[in-house]
């Protein structure tokens, strides 16, 4: 079924055929694409029935994926005619399960998978760094996942290039919203890996930036924040030209799909070493290196990096030292929206498909905790093609970066979209769900 790319449905001899040298188990099963959907129980003396759900447009769509498909010399075994009319929502019932974390394996799979990618990002920057006869890169550290996880990466890299980490210019520029704890995680990560250290307070160049533009600070909107990732990239970008090297982006494939990134602030960079991993698998990742092939002192800043709510931290923190602006509660949850991200790269699923998916994996799944309804979902899935449509643009001018999986964004390969498409039709059918 995977060479086909098909569905296979097989049934087998069972009790009862032989009473001679031969005893047949009775295998029944149905597989689509190299994917186990459903089998019967070996050796049964009773009559059994073996029902799967096969998604023909999933293996239409690897088909048309396929470059090699359409020259493959498959001979067509037998051809079967099946109903295939659609049924009415209220006859249908999705009984094949649907894992609610497509881009995250489980059991010994994930260990494999972090491995791969971990080697894949620092394959990746080391043939930039040689290729560019750097010596030291530069990279912007706030105490989040997704820069940890960069220079971790670049660790790794100078690492095997025998470059000592000095030559690692890592830089924390404390601003309005940044929290304790995420500063002295930055810090205290930089030193245990023993890069080199520099700390840069945005808050005077704002103040002046403010001033010049005419702009009230106490109106926390869109210029209010944004100024302040403009402000440190430029940071970055003029040290990286002091330093004659180059700077290592942060953002990660879940940012990149809703749009949540400033453009021409922390959404540029010269090489972006986290482009290709959604946000669930960011959180894996940092795990993985801090169970396997790190010093003590740096796995305790990471386990707490990693327990910390992701947040751009641009807006001011609570009276009490605490992270007021989270970016779960103003995009949506991760979790939901790497999933929807997956059935619209991988698949081209239309929004009531993924719905009637999101339903079964996170309210119908016995090994998931019922967390979210269908007003919820809706709600979600809307905002995601929302921005999914409207942030091209900051796509289309993507640096370079790794593709570490089956699903890219980079408009030079794998997503070719127009900045100016239109989300109507999609939003409509999320307006009907």
């Amino acid at each position: 079924s995977a060479r086909t790319m098909t569905a296979y449905i097989y049934s087998g001899c069972g009790y009862g055929e032989s009473t001679q040298d031969v005893v047949y188990g009775g295998n029944g099963f149905i597989y689509e694409n190299g994917v186990l959907l459903s089998r019967s129980e070996r050796f049964s003396f009773k009559q059994q029935l073996v029902i799967g759900q096969v998604d023909i447009e999933r293996l239409r769509t690897e088909r048309r994926l396929n470059s090699t498909f359409a020259a493959s010399q498959c001979g067509i075994i037998a051809d079967v005619i099946i109903d295939t009319k659609p049924v009415t929502p209220r006859d249908f019932e999705l009984i094949r399960s649907v894992d609610p974390h497509p881009f995250v394996p489980t059991g010994p799979e994930l260990d494999n998978r972090c491995n791969e990618i971990f080697n894949i990002q620092v394959a990746g920057l080391a043939k930039r760094i040689t290729h560019t006869h750097a010596e030291n890169v530069v990279l912007g550290i706030s105490g989040g996942l997704d820069s940890t996880l960069a220079l971790l990466v670049c660790s790794k890299t100078f690492d095997k290039l025998n470059i000592p980490r000095s030559g690692i210019i890592g830089i924390t520029m404390p601003g309005f919203g940044t929290t304790d704890r995420t500063y002295n995680n930055a810090i205290s990560l930089m030193r245990s890996l023993g890069i080199t250290i520099k700390e840069i307070n945005i808050h005077d160049a704002c103040m002046q930036h403010f001033k010049d533009i005419n702009h009230n600070p106490d109106v926390h909107d869109v210029t209010y924040e944004n100024s302040q990732a403009r402000e440190r990239t430029q940071i970055l970008m003029d040290v990286a030209n002091q330093s004659g090297c180059f700077l290592v982006g942060t953002g990660d494939l879940s940012e990149l799909a809703l749009g949540w990134a400033t453009y021409n602030g922390d959404h540029m960079s010269m090489y972006g070493v986290n482009s290709g991993i959604p946000k669930t698998l960011v959180r894996h990742l940092v795990e993985w290196v801090a169970t396997n092939d790190i010093d003590e002192q740096s796995r305790e800043t990471l386990l707490d990096i990693i327990d910390t709510p992701i947040s751009p931290e641009l807006i001011p923190a609570t009276p009490d030292g605490q992270i007021k602006q989270k970016t779960e509660d103003l995009v949506g949850p991760y979790e939901l929206h790497d999933f929807f991200l997956y059935y619209v790269l991988r698949y081209g699923f239309r929004p009531s498909k993924i719905f009637c998916l999101a339903q079964k994996a996170f309210n119908n799944n016995p090994h998931v905790e019922d967390l979210y309804s269908d007003v919820v979902i809706k709600k979600w899935l809307t905002i995601f093609f929302r921005r999914f449509f409207s942030q091209q643009f900051k796509r289309s001018c993507l640096p370079d970066g790794p593709k570490v999986g089956s699903c890219s964004l980079s408009p030079r390969g794998d997503w070719r979209m127009p900045s100016d498409a239109s989300s109507t039709a999609w939003l409509e059918e999320c307006d009907k769900l």
